[in-house]
């Protein structure tokens, strides 16, 4: 299986790390990487060929970088894979446009652009029956005078992450958590001052620390049926500006009735591909509600590879291979953290601290960074000084829990 395909990753964070790890566990084989600097897990791994390009997410850039890849191997099939939200366009923009022996496991542009702008994800939850938060959408222009039907916190993203990071400012943030209706002006002006122009969203804040938060990873096979669906506990988040809601630590677990309702809203709308969506439990209704859907695997997903459902795999036995295959809703429980585990049990809620030891000691746990073999010296480095740096992180930004 080695010899038939190529994976080319866009992206270089974490996600596309793992990504490699589960192509090169299952098959062997080295996975090309598209990153824009040189500083990046993905660079100097054994397992990866790294390529640094600039302006790596536009359209023309992917076009040409995916090509570059199919002319080199005019014998195999090359599976492309966006890491990152700012990809996805890109790729889906280029699906006419790719060689033939190109595979994006993407859906078209417009359905796309449907689901991960969260204005018109709502629209689809309310349509499906996926419950979500109290929301109202502001659209710029709108002043300060609009009525809000829920008190504060108040939950404050934009409603298009793109173009949101493509207009930067002192105090940008992925999600704000806002205590009054003032604070709720202040960051509206301060977003729509730096130049973002499409809508955002302010929510009801569920209450309730990381751990109340859900991951839900899919595969979608070329039929549009799901394949595979495995839930993430998440029992810790970062929370610096930039990575806040980014996954640190995860255990895997059964939430079949959650499934079942996320599978008929995929099947509905014909995805295929990767997804997974952001969740959290409401302990005051006992819902559980989204957030968004993102179109393609999360930054956390090896997750599910390490909890024994290789999503590299599940794509080419689907995409390459053409098998046939049942759907599987994993049950088994498993430990995931990309943070020391120092880190992990100063954060996390004391509540979980015996589970994760039991998985611990029953080798029932992983950081997809550190992989036997991908064992080179510079690369080993660079993976421990960047772990060393979740210690002043969270120390930053967070209380150690007792």
């Amino acid at each position: 299986m080695s010899t038939e395909f190529v994976p080319v990753l866009l992206g270089a964070d974490i996600n596309a790390y793992s990504m490699a790890r589960a192509f090169h566990e299952a098959y062997g084989v080295k996975s090309v990487v598209f990153g824009m600097f040189a500083a990046s897990v993905c660079a100097g791994s054994k397992i990866i060929d790294y390529r640094i390009r600039p302006n790596n997410d536009t359209v023309g850039q992917v076009l040409k970088n995916v090509s570059e890849v199919a002319r080199e191997h005019p014998d195999k099939k090359i599976l492309v894979l966006g890491c990152g939200d700012n990809y996805l366009n890109a790729i889906s923009a280029n699906l006419p446009n790719y060689p033939e022996n190109v595979i994006a496991p993407y859906v078209e542009l417009s359905v796309l652009e449907g689901l991960i702008h969260k204005e018109k994800f709502y629209e689809l939850c309310d349509k499906y029956g996926i419950d979500h938060p109290a929301t109202v959408v502001y659209h710029k222009g709108m002043g300060h005078s609009f009525a809000l039907p829920f008190n504060g916190p108040f939950v404050v993203k934009p409603a298009e992450s793109d173009t949101y990071w493509k207009h930067p400012f002192p105090t940008q943030k992925k999600a704000y958590v806002l205590q009054t209706r003032e604070e709720v002006n202040q960051v509206i002006d301060q977003i729509y001052e730096a130049g973002y122009e499409d809508a955002l969203i302010i929510q009801d804040f569920i209450p309730g620390d990381d751990s109340y938060m859900r991951v839900v990873t899919n595969y979608s096979g070329a039929d549009g049926k799901v394949r595979l669906m495995c839930v993430g506990h998440v029992l810790l988040e970062e929370h610096t500006g930039h990575a806040i809601g980014n996954h640190a630590v995860i255990i895997t677990e059964p939430e079949p009735e959650l499934c079942e309702k996320l599978k008929s809203f995929l099947e509905a709308i014909q995805f295929t591909g990767f997804s997974n969506f952001d969740i959290k439990y409401d302990q005051r209704d006992g819902k559980f509600k989204a957030f968004e859907i993102n179109c393609r695997q999360g930054r956390s997903n090896y997750y599910v590879t390490g909890a024994g459902y290789n999503l590299a795999r599940y794509l080419v036995e689907d995409r390459i291979e053409g098998k046939p295959c049942e759907l599987t809703i994993t049950k088994n429980r498993h430990l995931w953290w990309v943070i020391p585990p120092k880190v992990a049990y100063d954060y996390v809620n004391p509540r979980y601290h015996e589970e994760m030891q039991a998985l611990q000691a029953h080798n029932a746990v992983v950081n997809p960074l550190f992989y036997n073999k991908d064992n080179g010296l510079i690369h080993k480095l660079r993976i421990l000084k960047g772990q060393r740096r979740y210690v002043g992180w969270y120390a930053s930004c967070m209380e150690k829990v007792r």
